[in-house]
């Protein structure tokens, strides 16, 4: 007799349920992963989170040897892999944290129904959220739409209890089943691009841990003043580690409420606003959960006739990071490098797609999946459909980010820009975000040709912004209840 543990995105042996549960039956134990393409509809992960996937495996298989176990590795459809790894060891049951994106959901039932009939006994837990999507209702009964009251409702009164402790050791069953090598995954990129990635990253639990100490000692106290300025390491970085599951949120929750709690802690408020954050992760995931069409079609219905440009020349330049706009192409220098991008930047370079360009947000969408490490695919749709105004929660639609007062607001020295646009590196920080107006001597001095070493600006931002509001305006008759409440 055995339990399988299935692993998915919750990579680590602290604070797993599922673990906990098939230790607690007191048989050995048979960790799989399964790496079902087919199964995960349209949204596969992208180069980067593959990249990311293959190290945090790795992570969790070396985690495992050291407690007497291994990592059997397969590729194929869940339900056959799953109950030909109970055939061949005898296991009975089988223990798996949840997913919550719309094809994880299919494939959960599915699988569980299967398992069942088989005569498995098939458990599933939440270990990758604060809360249960299904769970948090309003009032009516509903989903909510709306942060604020959705923190109120859960947020503020959560108490998640304390992090479950990992296995000492695993059982391991007296015959070990057939696996693949991770390298047979093919999920590293071939030629290798990834030298950015891991200079900036350490995917696995371990790297999770000391981004999260990092961010307790040097970011946390002060990270409502820091979290919106590029130039500076003031947000936590943890996204992709929570992702992937090596750390996980109650883990993150629960470290933060201790440092609140420290004597001599001055930074309560920043802390505060640090978990309403994660807080927003939760809300995405709400939103999802509910509204499972968002990934690619508006929540609000009414932007369906939304007059979007196809202009694959401006979406080209916005990719490579050259529109002329130093914010939004260091941004886009960051993530093509690194795998990453600041929270404020993002901000931006979707605002400039969608609003200066008026490129389908589902484009944008597209890019940031392929190319972030921390692709989510919650968090990438309530992003995009905030920065279209037409999600949850949205911005109002005539937010259009002026990328030049963007830069100079939050990044006053061109640090940012300096790091990720080199070419304008000699110009004084007075023209970083705007080299296109500087004095023709100082462009001289600095070495700088527009329109040779660094593009023109792609579009007007005046001009664009007056578009982007006469285009929503075509649409505003149909426009009600921009923030209703729920």
């Amino acid at each position: 007799m055995a339990s399988i543990v299935w692993f998915r995105q919750d990579l680590r042996l602290h604070d797993n349920p599922a673990i906990e549960a098939a230790v607690r039956r007191g048989v050995p134990v048979v960790p799989v992963f399964i790496w079902a393409l087919d199964w995960e509809g349209e949204w596969a992960p992208g180069a980067a989170g593959r990249w990311w996937l293959h190290h945090s495996l790795t992570a969790l298989a070396k985690e495992l040897e050291r407690l007497g176990s291994r990592l059997i590795v397969r590729r194929g459809e869940p339900i056959a892999e799953l109950l030909a790894v109970a055939r061949s060891t005898g296991a009975v049951a089988a223990f798996w944290n949840r997913r919550y994106e719309p094809s994880a959901v299919r494939t959960d039932a599915a699988v569980e129904e299967a398992l069942l009939r088989d005569g498995l006994n098939a458990q599933t837990f939440n270990g990758s959220l604060l809360t249960d999507p299904a769970e948090v209702l309003t009032q009516q009964g509903g989903p909510y739409r709306v942060y604020t009251p959705f923190w109120r409702a859960c947020g503020q009164t959560l108490d998640p209890g304390s992090p479950l402790p990992a296995p000492r050791t695993l059982s391991a069953p007296s015959r070990w089943p057939a696996s693949q090598s991770l390298d047979s995954l093919r999920l590293l990129p071939e030629p290798d691009w990834a030298g950015g990635m891991r200079a900036a990253w350490v995917p696995g639990r371990e790297g999770g841990l000391r981004q999260l100490e990092e961010f307790l000692e040097s970011a946390l106290a002060r990270y409502d003043e820091d979290r919106n300025r590029p130039d500076r390491r003031g947000s936590s970085r943890l996204s992709a580690h929570l992702h992937f599951g090596e750390i996980s949120p109650r883990e993150v929750w629960v470290a933060v409420q201790e440092r609140m709690g420290r004597r001599g802690f001055e930074g309560a408020k920043s802390a505060e606003v640090y978990l309403k954050e994660i807080f927003w992760r939760e809300f995405a995931h709400h939103l999802l959960h509910h509204f499972p069409h968002t990934t690619t079609s508006p929540l609000r219905p009414e932007f369906a006739k939304f007059p979007w440009r196809n202009d694959s020349r401006s979406l080209g330049a916005w990719q490579r990071g050259e529109t002329g706009f130093p914010l939004v192409d260091a941004g886009m220098r960051e993530l093509w490098t690194t795998g990453w991008m600041h929270n404020r930047v993002r901000m931006v370079v979707a605002s400039f797609l969608v609003k200066d360009l008026l490129i389908p947000w589902q484009e944008g969408a597209r890019w940031f999946w392929d190319t972030l490490v921390d692709a989510d695919l919650a968090n990438n749709t309530l992003g995009w459909q905030w920065t279209g105004g037409c999600g949850a929660d949205a911005a109002p639609y005539f937010r259009v980010f002026n990328p030049v007062s963007q830069g100079e607001r939050f990044d006053p020295e061109g640090n940012y820009v300096r790091r990720w646009v080199p070419e304008l590196g000699k110009l004084p920080a007075e023209w970083t975000h705007k080299p296109w107006e500087a004095p023709a001597a100082v462009l001289r001095k600095a070495d700088v040709q527009i329109g040779q070493t660094y593009p023109g600006p792609i579009v007007d931002h005046g001009q664009a912004r007056d578009r982007a509001l006469a285009a929503y305006a075509s649409i505003r008759g149909q426009l009600h209840g921009q923030h209703g409440k729920h």
